[in-house]
């Protein structure tokens, strides 16, 4: 979120909005309600506590117990006309897409 957080302008300045979903529970183990109280993101943080976002878009990856569960990092870019233009899904989940191919991404839906 941090890199997103700090680069918010550039996806303004392209009228792109920006939507996070964390695959936690708001109150477990990793205090997600706790952080974002204590960060002003710029952009709404949901929740996807029963992972059912997670499910539909093919990122969860079931590992055990409850606790355990994990969804792959993902990112999707969807244009205006509700059509994904990108889909970006890590091998881990501390490697991201290049910023560079996001911002690509975003301006081919146009309009901005």
């Amino acid at each position: 979120m941090t890199q997103f957080e700090s680069a918010y302008h550039e996806f303004t300045k392209r009228s792109a909005g920006v939507v996070f979903i964390a695959a936690q529970k708001i109150d477990g183990l990793f205090r997600g309600k706790e952080h974002i109280h204590k960060h002003a993101y710029p952009f709404p943080v949901l929740f996807d506590e029963k992972r059912q976002v997670t499910r539909a878009y093919g990122v969860y990856q079931a590992l055990g117990v409850d606790t355990f569960n994990l969804a792959r990092r993902a990112l999707f870019v969807v244009g205006s006309e509700g059509t994904i233009r990108r889909i970006a899904v890590s091998p881990n989940q501390r490697e991201a897409p290049p910023f560079e191919e996001i911002l690509a991404a975003i301006e081919s839906c146009g309009k901005y």
